[in-house]
């Protein structure tokens, strides 16, 4: 066994490694330093750091150590450099101090912190990242590693990926390892203090003004009524036989600004508010989260008026497998609301929450933050850039309708993006004192690389496309712009007349021929928030999963109205009852959809759009008026329609002249749009083939293509298809 070996460094690290500390090595390497996944080395090159090992492929070199480029910064060393490896002992870490950009320390808590860093091995004078490793042993809970990642995303906005920190000092050896026992810190900041009872957050950031908070207004004058009656006017409820319970649930998106709209309020009434984050309690000891719940009640009990602000609480009473510490959680909650103080708790996943918490003497009222619609988005804009010196081209309106699925922090995120954008500009034209501003070539850079995080599980990306770049289909798309738009842009004119908009349309036609492409069209021309998901995705072997993933896609929603839901594949998700072998799932999975359709609770603003191949397998009730009750045949491209397509296919293809698409789009009978996509592509293709120096795309090339790509479409099951659309016309 070697005490260490000197190998040469290469920039070459797995995707799910980079920035976490990871290096790799090869097994015999491993094997002769004596080293498992997951152990900790010392790295020395020009400098000494440390990192945590895996092994690498085993066709890898075994004079290589693989790394990311924050080892190679770390190390000082280039890729190609010589490193030492040396193996040491696994010990914790007894404080960590860190420093990193002033806007990053202000959002993030040492104890958000801490869960970014566990299982990493740091040394000082490292930088390190807030990518969790999750990688090897070590990291942690993993629900806790989840919690931490969404909430830096919603705290910091996209930027917590690329995000760097100094590690300034170490207490411990010169490479310890980051554990919940380990105490994290800013420099000249905020502290954590272990595992224990005083090392759970509290969180005292400054209140937002509730003018800062537009778009929450109804949700802010509830909740400042409730607080203000049961602080400020007890009297009147005494004359009155009766007493009001401060218990509320506040539901919305992640980062939609729940807490911020509690912080708002309680400075609104005069009460103080003690926030506490529920994942980092629960990962306390049983008896030490019992002991730090108890602590904070007595504590907001003899401060009244005071409020304790409970965030992403379904850590502490979560639905499915709840622990002792959700029982003492619903003791103390009971015993601080009967006190007459108020609790507060939040949730971006209210279907996660034990249900018992919504009992009339714990959090009797509920409150829903909605995904903000694009007047919303509008408003909060406006106050994100009331200080921002913005040019005379900045369109907001434009802005707010480009943005569907952002939430409050994906807008702060990409107005300090904008920001950025224009400062790096003014510095690097180097115009000196003249004032800087903010142009709409910014924004417009800002939105091509900040994301919305609160409907990433199941959305559908926006493309630039509208219905005017889809050729053809006139009567398809007069059809879609009834049923689908007008219900979404003219809610108002429906409700004048006295009608119901159509609730729900079904797009069918043979596979390839444009049917998703038509609902990113949609999408793209109604700039509404789009909800996205295949069939088969929302089907569970787990009794009751399949029936909960339906509802609580309808409930987000109704709460990001107006909104589209995409079913592609409906088919799966909707067969005709009695037929499957399933046990029953798939008539309980109808059953739901048909209930969100056209149930009890209305589904206002929500327009649903299913698509298939096959429309005779779908159960007859989902296509009766007031649910998919238009049906659109998608049809295949007729030699205009593929001349078209072509067309659309081959803009940034540089064709020769030779190339007649008109002519060429005449010949593909039986070709579907993703045929004729797929012909452009294989056709340049053959260019590189003939020559990498090619220029154009010639007719020769195209006749190449012709040789490989087939039509894909089955003339029986166009014949059938069409024969159905004959026999189903409106």
């Amino acid at each position: 066994m070697a005490d260490d070996l000197t190998l040469t460094v290469t920039l070459r690290s797995a995707a799910l490694d980079a920035r976490r500390g990871i290096v790799r090595l090869h097994p015999e390497v491993m094997a002769a330093l004596a080293l498992r996944p997951g152990d900790p080395v010392r790295l020395t090159g020009a400098r000494t750091t440390a990192g945590i090992v895996a092994r690498a492929e085993s066709t890898s070199s075994r004079a290589l150590l693989y790394a990311d480029d924050l080892i190679l910064g770390n190390l000082g060393v280039r890729d190609g450099g010589q490193v030492t490896v040396t193996p040491v002992p696994v010990v914790a870490a007894r404080r960590v101090t860190l420093t990193g950009p002033a806007e990053i320390v202000a959002v993030v808590s040492p104890e958000m912190l801490r869960l970014a860093l566990l299982g990493k091995v740091v040394s000082a004078g490292d930088d390190v990242s807030l990518l969790p490793q999750d990688v090897l042993p070590g990291a942690g809970d993993r629900g806790l590693v989840e919690a931490a990642r969404r909430s830096l995303a919603n705290r910091v906005g996209y930027a917590w990926t690329s995000t760097l920190l100094t590690v300034t000092s170490l207490d411990g050896p010169d490479a310890a390892l980051v554990t919940m026992d380990t105490v994290v810190a800013w420099q000249d900041g905020p502290v954590t203090a272990g595992p224990s009872v005083e090392s759970v957050p509290v969180m005292t950031t400054e209140a937002p003004n509730l003018d800062d908070l537009p778009g929450l207004r109804p949700q802010a004058k509830e909740l400042e009524e409730l607080l203000d009656l049961g602080f400020n006017h007890g009297e009147v409820l005494a004359r009155l036989g009766t007493k009001v319970t401060l218990g509320v649930l506040i539901s919305g998106p992640s980062g939609s600004g729940k807490s911020a709209l509690v912080q708002a309020v309680g400075a609104a009434v005069g009460a103080s508010v003690r926030g506490v984050w529920a994942p980092e309690l629960a990962a306390l000891t049983n008896n030490a989260a019992a002991a730090r719940l108890r602590e904070l009640s007595q504590e907001v009990r003899g401060k009244t008026p005071a409020v304790l602000l409970i965030s992403d609480v379904e850590a502490l009473a979560p639905r499915e497998e709840p622990g002792p510490i959700s029982t003492v959680f619903r003791q103390v909650l009971a015993e601080t609301v009967a006190a007459g103080a108020a609790v507060v708790c939040t949730t971006s996943k209210p279907e996660s929450v034990d249900p018992v918490l919504r009992a009339p003497d714990l959090l009797a009222v509920q409150l829903t933050v909605p995904l903000p619609d694009a007047a919303m988005r509008r408003e909060q804009l406006a106050a994100l850039t009331r200080g921002m010196p913005l040019a005379e081209d900045v369109r907001l309106d434009d802005v707010a309708g480009r943005t569907p699925g952002f939430v409050a922090a994906d807008l702060g995120a990409l107005t300090r993006e904008a920001g950025v954008r224009a400062a790096l500009r003014h510095v690097g034209n180097g115009t000196g004192p003249d004032a800087p501003t903010v142009t709409m070539a910014d924004f417009e850079a800002a939105l091509d690389v900040v994301r919305p995080t609160s409907m990433a599980e199941s959305t559908l990306e926006v493309a630039e496309v509208t219905l005017d770049d889809v050729g053809d289909m006139a009567e398809v798309k007069q059809t879609l712009t009834e049923s689908v738009l007008w219900p979404l842009t003219y809610p108002d004119t429906f409700a004048r007349l006295g009608v119901s908009p159509p609730r729900g349309v079904l797009l069918y036609g043979p596979p390839g021929c444009g049917k998703t492409y038509l609902v990113k069209a949609i999408a793209g021309t109604g700039k509404a928030n789009v909800l996205s998901v295949k069939g088969a995705e929302l089907l569970s072997k787990w009794v009751g999963d399949s029936e909960r993933a339906v509802r609580e896609l309808f409930r987000r929603a109704r709460e990001a109205a107006p909104t589209l839901v995409f079913l592609d594949e409906v088919d799966a998700l909707a067969p005709t009852r009695g037929q499957a072998t399933d046990g029953g799932t798939a008539d309980r999975v109808v059953a739901a959809l048909l209930t969100e359709l056209d149930g009890v609770e209305d589904l206002r603003n929500v327009v649903v759009i299913g698509a298939t191949n096959r429309p005779d397998l779908i159960d007859p009730a989902l296509l009766r008026p007031g649910r998919l009750e238009r049906l659109v045949y998608v049809p295949p491209p007729d030699g205009e329609a593929r001349a078209a397509i072509l067309r659309a296919s081959a803009r940034a293809v540089p064709l020769d002249a030779s190339v007649d698409l008109d002519e060429l789009g005449a010949e593909l009978e039986g070709f579907s749009a993703a045929d004729c996509a797929a012909l452009i592509r294989e056709s340049a293709l053959a260019a590189m083939r003939d020559s990498l120096e090619a220029s154009t795309v010639t007719a020769a090339n195209v006749a190449t293509a012709r040789k490989r790509v087939r039509a894909s479409l089955d003339p029986n099951q166009v014949a059938w298809l069409a024969a159905y659309a004959e026999t189903h016309q409106p």
